[in-house]
């Protein structure tokens, strides 16, 4: 489970466990788990999040653009959540992976509705 959390960190951040600005404390469980809920957008890979452009348009496609930025917001915070969860240092506080499976799931759900 550890590798697998892991693995979901660095398909989030697009950085390596053995990046250089990783060091002295500081490890990418780390930089995530500091950074979800109110930084994730400064953590994520840049592709994952869609940009705004006010200009041209409705207020109507403003807010349904604004809606689906929330939606992924919320999405990659509970992304980063489960692979934080997952690499925990206590195997034994490790989320589980049907609790992983269904929390993907419900991110799938968000991200169709």
């Amino acid at each position: 489970m550890y590798s697998y959390g892991i693995l979901l960190l660095e398909m989030l951040t697009a950085k390596r466990p053995t990046d250089t600005m990783f060091g002295e404390g500081l490890n990418l469980r780390n930089f995530c788990n500091m950074a979800t809920a109110e930084g994730i957008t400064e953590i994520v890979d840049s592709r994952l999040l869609i940009p705004i452009d006010e200009q041209d348009q409705g207020r109507r496609v403003i807010t349904r653009q604004q809606n689906m930025e929330d939606t992924i917001r919320e999405c990659l915070v509970s992304f980063a959540n489960i692979g934080i969860a997952c690499s925990e240092e206590s195997p034994s506080q490790r989320m589980g992976i049907r609790d992983v499976i269904m929390e993907l799931h419900a991110i799938k759900q968000k991200l169709l509705s």
